[in-house]
């Protein structure tokens, strides 16, 4: 980790995805990365699965993965050097529930802006029957790596409302949690409310990008929100409609507020997790 890190604009994009029209989406986030690139903004994040769409079912989706669409964000990232955060299906190896060896992850990618992969993340705590009849489960509780000189966790969805995972993370020396997901009714307590907790108790930046509107029988509710170390939202989008906002990642904010709120330093992990 460099200490001298350079604070870093970030933008988080909320927008509503086209259930699998990977050309449409893609599309779109090339338009989304040329306008956070423009308004001077270093990484892009996107919504859980934006680039395959979500309630898709498990046959359309493994479909969709087959396709490998996440690979297709290294060319947008290369093209307006901007570092992106993008969600959608990933082919893995694994033995669980197949019958061939290979399944399908819910994932995360962070690719630099000269189209390099930085990181994989899959998504450790599947939510209900809507996530385990498409996907399995990944097995690492964050994925960290380093853009900017500053240290990027990837988390998804439902991952990042366990504290334990936000946690980790900021001892593993996270600057940012980068949370593409796709929020639902009646869960808005979760943008307006829990994400800033997160961020305050771990003394961590916290950027969720969610998705919008109607999927199916699902109703994302927009609020995507960029949330500092403080506790303070830095920005807000509102609950409908495709919203790009920004925020600023400098570590001497998070310096300060792990001062002011000492629970990294102080806590006795050894005695709260013995086996750990």
């Amino acid at each position: 980790m460099t200490d001298a890190a350079q604070p870093l604009t970030i933008a988080v994009w909320q927008a509503a995805s086209a259930p699998a029209d990977i050309d449409a989406n893609l599309a779109a986030l090339d338009a989304a990365a040329a306008r956070a690139a423009d308004a001077g903004a270093g990484l892009l994040i996107t919504s859980e699965m934006y680039v395959s769409g979500y309630n898709l079912g498990a046959a359309v989706m493994r479909g969709l993965a087959d396709a490998a669409p996440l690979e297709r964000v290294r060319g947008i990232a290369e093209r307006h050097r901007i570092g992106i955060v993008a969600g959608g299906p990933e082919l893995i190896a694994s033995e669980v529930g197949t019958a061939d060896g290979v399944a399908v992850a819910n994932s995360a990618w962070l690719v630099d802006d000269r189209g390099t992969v930085l990181a994989k993340h899959r998504k450790i705590q599947l939510f209900g029957d809507l996530d385990r009849d498409m996907f399995v489960a990944g097995d690492a509780p964050h994925t960290i790596a380093e853009f900017r000189g500053l240290r990027i966790a990837l988390l998804i969805c439902f991952d990042v409302e366990f504290p334990e995972t936000v946690r980790a993370a900021a001892r593993a020396g996270a600057d940012l949690v980068a949370v593409p997901t796709a929020q639902m009714e009646p869960f808005s307590f979760v943008n307006e409310h829990l994400i800033r907790v997160r961020a305050w108790e771990s003394g961590v930046y916290v950027a969720y990008a969610n998705q919008h509107g109607p999927d199916g029988d699902l109703t994302y509710v927009g609020r995507s929100v960029i949330a500092d170390p403080l506790g303070e939202h830095l920005a807000e989008a509102p609950a409908a409609g495709e919203a790009l906002i920004f925020g600023t990642v400098d570590r001497s904010v998070a310096e300060r507020a792990r001062a002011q709120s000492p629970y990294l330093a102080e806590v006795r992990a050894a005695l709260l997790a013995p086996d750990a």
